[in-house]
């Protein structure tokens, strides 16, 4: 078996989780999680390969332990996000024990390199800003919308709540190439910024950021509990003496105490 040095990642997931207002951790602990689409290269070559994971096919082994092995580098743009998902993906699968999550250790993140160089940090945006050759695909957005996101089941689609490849297969194609688009121009991304002078730092402190990030803080519940009652109680109290010294039926209404104090 071929053992790997370097990966380039990309994949495409299902959460009826919103990442936007939840983050990664919470979106990909959601029950219906999945891993649709695993895109990637290998050791530097260019051809890229899509494994349809909805369909349950099998990442390759030499790739699977690739993502145990700190010396073979895995690049990825937003690294955070594909080491996350893939590590619920693995424990899905039996690879990883529940709540383990891949170590940072070998994950390099392209966006930290963009950035780092001054340019903009989304990936559209990155690769105009570099002039290159091959872009993100446009349509990128509305393919993310059908099949990513949950849908209201009904009638037109047999009262699924996900669109599949099997709900429209032309369009699963274009999310596959929409898919490979992305490795690939995250591949020429990564041409420019693999080689930036004092990177070996910039990297440690990724994987700090990340271990941080995985370990969480801890909260003194009791403490934070009690402060909500506090702050309740003095909420309460101040609201009903502004009530009682100015007369206004809403003393926390801006345009009442205006007039008051006119």
């Amino acid at each position: 078996m071929e053992r790997l040095t370097a990966l380039l990642i990309d994949i495409e997931t299902y959460s009826s989780v919103d990442l936007a207002k939840c983050g990664v951790y919470k979106y990909a602990e959601s029950p219906d999680f999945r891993l649709l689409l695993f895109g990637y290269t290998v050791n530097g070559e260019k051809e890229v390969h899509v494994v349809n994971a909805d369909r349950f096919d099998p990442i390759p082994p030499e790739v699977l332990l690739a993502f145990f092995d700190a010396e073979c580098v895995k690049w990825a743009y937003n690294a955070a996000f594909e080491r996350i998902c893939i590590s619920y993906y693995l424990q899905g699968i039996g690879v990883l024990p529940e709540g383990k999550l891949l170590p940072p250790d070998g994950w390099d993140d392209i966006m930290v390199g963009a950035a780092a160089l001054g340019y903009p940090q989304s990936l559209e945006a990155a690769g105009a800003a570099m002039g290159l050759e091959e872009q993100k695909m446009k349509e990128g957005r509305d393919l993310i919308r059908f099949f990513c996101r949950p849908v209201q089941p009904s009638l037109l689609n047999d009262f699924h709540e996900r669109n599949t490849e099997f709900s429209d297969p032309e369009r699963w194609k274009r999310f596959v190439e929409y898919n490979r688009r992305d490795v690939a121009v995250e591949g020429k991304i990564l041409e420019r910024v693999c080689n930036i002078p004092g990177s070996g730092g910039l990297y440690t402190e990724y994987e700090m950021d990340q271990r941080i990030n995985d370990r969480g803080i801890r909260v003194d519940r009791d403490l934070v509990s009690a402060a909500l009652r506090m702050d309740a109680r003095s909420r309460a109290e101040l609201t009903g003496e502004l009530s009682r010294r100015t007369s206004l039926a809403n003393p926390n209404s801006v345009p009442q105490v205006r007039k008051w104090l006119e």
